[in-house]
């Protein structure tokens, strides 16, 4: 399995695996482990809502011990890590995904998608996928991003969230 794949996956279906909005805090970590939780967890306590829990490049927002989004982040230009139940076999990988490579692999797997208006506007551009309603953010690389074309759109972060 590959980053690409996982991507269009997630895209396609709005699930990682068996990683899914809905499921409790409590299975989620017992698939992946014990998550990292923001700051705001460690100091108001666990009942605190919409900070996320993280596993490398994974997060999961929760909201009344429920998880209500999912987002891979990236790193355009460097490697990045996310859990095995994630991405199998793969200690870490190239984090640099081209807008244009992700629409291609959407296209292939006849993964309707759209722009998403509300998040493209300046140097930043965003598609929404359908049915899975999966938000891909792409901009163009920041000076400390080591990409080869510093004028294409790359992807930052891919996600979820329930209402």
């Amino acid at each position: 399995m590959t980053l690409m794949d996982v991507l269009v996956d997630f895209s396609r279906t709005g699930r990682i695996g068996p990683l899914n909005c809905g499921m409790t805090l409590a299975e989620a970590e017992n698939l992946l482990g014990p998550g990292r939780p923001h700051p705001a967890h460690i100091m108001k306590g666990p009942d605190i809502d919409g900070y996320p829990y993280s596993w490398d490049g994974l997060r999961l927002v929760v909201t009344q011990r429920a998880v209500t989004g999912i987002w891979i982040s990236l790193w355009p230009g460097s490697t990045a890590k996310l859990p095995p139940l994630v991405l199998p076999d793969s200690e870490s990988f190239d984090a640099t995904v081209l807008r244009e490579e992700l629409i291609t692999a959407l296209d292939n797997a006849g993964c309707e998608h759209a722009v998403n208006s509300t998040l493209t506007f300046g140097q930043q551009a965003s598609l929404i996928t359908q049915p899975a309603d999966v938000c891909a953010v792409f901009s163009l690389p920041r000076r400390d991003n080591h990409v080869s074309h510093r004028d294409r759109h790359y992807l930052n972060v891919m996600h979820k969230h329930t209402a």
